[in-house]
């Protein structure tokens, strides 16, 4: 049996003869996406340091022999080519620019060769111009040369043959049309036509790719251009097993070997493409390319066996209903669970706490009848509309409404916020009621802050699926019974709140060692590449073993986060209270602003700065002299002093004296009026408070 490199010798010197390569750009223009894959072989490249060189993540150069089998092209951008000085640019597939085909200098021998090479078809490219260099005789009539001739229409006459029906314009607007048979001979050109075309559409159609162009709206770059698309090429190499994928610009030589190939090439699938795959290559043993690596999202046992190179079973694919649960955050680690509908735990519903009004609301909206009982007390705020509750009282949501809120003094119109209306259950002992008699309606702001916890009479056990089913979301449950069929069940005895449920696609796979102990891999949240191999299932055939599928995945915070951010839309923010009216609080505020500032002005600057001068702590303000005279100073107890007079005793307390030194002050109401100087007796105060500061400063 021949080397795989001699056949690779032998199909190079194949191609080599048969002279049939192309440079790689050029191959690639030429593909038709319908007709791939392909497989081609490098006929000249670069060598260095192996078969692929890779930087940054594209493959840059090949080798000669390389064996490669395009399955896909993705325009990337366009080459254009100045034809007068063989520069090149690039310009971006969405160019917005128009360009016009270039006419054709080679002349062409027949009225119908020049119709078989339109850039478009013939429908969509009607009108167009050509001219003659040599004179047209048909039947009597006879075109002289240069003549400008604008096929209209084809049509086929009685006797069978195909003409072209031609407008000829005349000179002072006289015009004339003739039909001149598809047959005829001669020297026609073409002349350029006022149709633009877009980048897009030059691209996508093989007749215009081939045509030389020029702008159309600008007059600074008239040269013709050649296009050529820019693709990037992806691909797989019988050498290496996972997608390659670089520029089509590289400066490779390929020849097509489609046909004569028998090289194995290994097909990578993402999870997504496996779950295109037809149910009949399930089960299967596939090779892990690239895993998931250390994902974020999960924490199970099964992810730290999904490493490259490593093999797994991939039974079957669908998909599954899955439950979003999380623990109460009462545990000290805040934990997440993706679970099937499967699980086979009991489950008792808990009461939900609500914190606010529009929590309430929002939780009314999915469950009518909603009742809560009141778990603190809140003080009656009239001026927002806050009623007073007291701890104990149940209340059952009704419906949103709008209540008006208490008009203000300053207030022209009522002002009108959204509430919850509720219904107030009366007193057991409240032996006024008569049956009849309908319940307290109250209101409730939606922006009122309060404490309230879910009234059930519901003790039933349920499991999961049925929760789904009977209740909305999101719903507080505690797990009472187990699944038995888990070793160690997470979920025992928890409680836990049920986020959201969804049905998501998943594959269900196991590892050879243990084909039977399944797991469900949710294809939309794990990234890995894989392959089929041609491995032998790992029991026998037609006896597939029962399988056992594990029902709790631990997930993380950031799955939630993703899963809320894909899920959730987005939703108004509740409403705030509305502002109050400070006016008057303000006022009051100036106005003791206003009568301190004239309290302070009692005493003059110069005297009462005069006081601090010589104190190492600067003593609050001293008092009014008409506070001292009605109230007086209150007795503070002198501390014990260094110096002790020959009697062993203390010397008087001076500033106890301040009252009686002021009362003896006389106050002479002539003499006030008379004198320019109002200030007198507050000198005398301010004299005796100075020496009450002596006295007093080292307490």
């Amino acid at each position: 049996m021949p080397s795989f490199l001699s056949r690779l010798q032998h199909l190079h010197a194949a191609a080599v003869m048969a002279d049939i390569t192309l440079p790689l750009q050029a191959y690639c223009a030429s593909l038709d996406e319908s007709s791939l894959p392909k497989i081609v072989q490098v006929c000249s490249g670069v060598y260095f340091q192996g078969s692929v060189y890779e930087m940054s993540g594209s493959e840059v150069c090949f080798s000669t022999g390389d064996l490669i089998k395009v399955i896909a092209i993705e325009l990337q951008s366009v080459s254009c080519e100045d034809v007068s000085n063989n520069d090149k640019f690039e310009l971006p597939i969405h160019h917005t620019g128009l360009f016009k085909v270039v006419p054709e200098q080679l002349p062409y021998s027949t009225v119908e060769e020049i119709l078989k090479l339109r850039p478009l078809d013939l429908e969509s490219s009607l009108p167009f111009t050509f001219t003659s260099r040599t004179k047209i005789t048909i039947d009597n009539f006879t075109l002289s040369p240069g003549k400008e001739l604008t096929v209209r229409c084809i049509k086929r006459l009685e006797d069978g043959k195909e003409y072209v029906r031609c407008f000829i314009p005349g000179q002072q607007d006289t015009s004339a049309e003739v039909c001149i048979p598809l047959s005829t001979k001669g020297e026609f050109y073409e002349c350029e036509s006022e149709e633009c075309f877009t980048l897009t559409e030059i691209m996508t159609s093989s007749c215009l790719r081939s045509r030389r162009f020029r702008f159309a709206n600008t007059t600074k770059l008239q040269q013709p251009l050649l296009f050529s698309p820019v693709y990037q090429v992806h691909a797989i190499m019988n050498l290496r097993q996972n997608v390659l994928k670089f520029p089509s610009t590289l400066e490779v030589d390929v020849v097509d070997i489609t046909d004569i190939c028998t090289a194995d090439f290994v097909t990578p699938f993402s999870l997504t493409e496996i779950l295109s795959q037809p149910d009949e290559n399930f089960p299967a043993v596939l090779e892990i390319i690239e895993g998931p690596g250390s994902c974020a999202m999960f924490k199970c046992n099964w992810l730290s066996g999904l490493k490259q190179h490593n093999k797994v079973i991939f039974h079957k694919k669908g998909s599954t209903a899955l439950v979003l649960l999380s623990n109460i955050k009462s545990r000290k680690t805040q934990q997440y669970f993706l679970v099937s509908q499967q699980y086979g735990g009991r489950f008792k519903r808990r009461p939900r706490e609500f914190s606010s009004v529009y929590e309430l609301y929002a939780a009314s909206v999915n469950a009518s009848g909603l009742k809560v009982s009141v778990t603190r007390n809140c003080e009656e705020v009239e001026e927002e509309g806050v009623p007073t509750l007291s701890v104990g009282e149940q209340l059952e949501i009704v419906r949103c409404e709008r209540m008006e809120l208490p008009k203000a003094k300053d207030d022209k119109e009522k002002q009108t916020i959204e509430a919850l209306l509720c219904y107030r259950q009366a007193d057991e002992d409240d032996d006024e009621e008569e049956e009849g008699v309908k319940r307290e309606e109250m209101y409730l702001p939606m922006y009122m802050q309060g404490h309230f916890v879910e009234v059930l009479a519901d003790n039933k056990k349920y499991k999961l699926k049925d929760l789904g089913k009977e209740f909305s979301l999101p719903l507080d449950v505690k797990v009472v019974t187990k699944d038995s069929t888990l070793e160690n069940d997470p979920l025992a005895t928890a409680n836990l709140r049920i986020e959201a449920a969804m049905v998501e696609p998943v594959i269900q796979a196991s590892f050879p060692s243990s084909p039977d102990q399944c797991f469900d891999i949710p294809s939309k949240w794990l990234s890995m590449t894989v392959y089929f191999t041609k491995e032998c299932l790992p029991w026998p055939r037609d006896q597939p073993p029962k399988c056992h599928v594990e029902t709790v995945t631990e997930v993380t915070n950031i799955f939630l986060y993703e899963f809320r951010k894909q899920a959730t839309a987005d939703v108004a923010p509740p409403p705030r209270p509305p502002k109050r009216d400070m006016s008057s609080s303000k006022s009051i505020k100036k106005s003791k602003k206003k009568s301190k500032s004239k309290a302070e002005r009692t005493v003059p600057f110069k005297e009462f700065n005069d006081l601090t001068l010589n104190c190492k702590r600067r003593p609050p303000a001293p008092p009014t002299p008409e506070a001292i005279e009605v109230e007086g100073p209150p007795v503070v107890p002198r501390k014990p002093s260094t110096t002790v007079t020959t009697a062993g005793k203390a010397q008087p307390n001076t500033y106890v004296q301040v009252r009686d030194s002021i009362k003896k002050v006389p106050l002479n109401t002539a003499a006030d009026m008379d004198s320019d100087h109002d200030y007198e007796p507050v000198e005398v105060f301010v004299e005796v408070v100075k020496k009450a500061q002596e006295n007093v400063s080292f307490y």
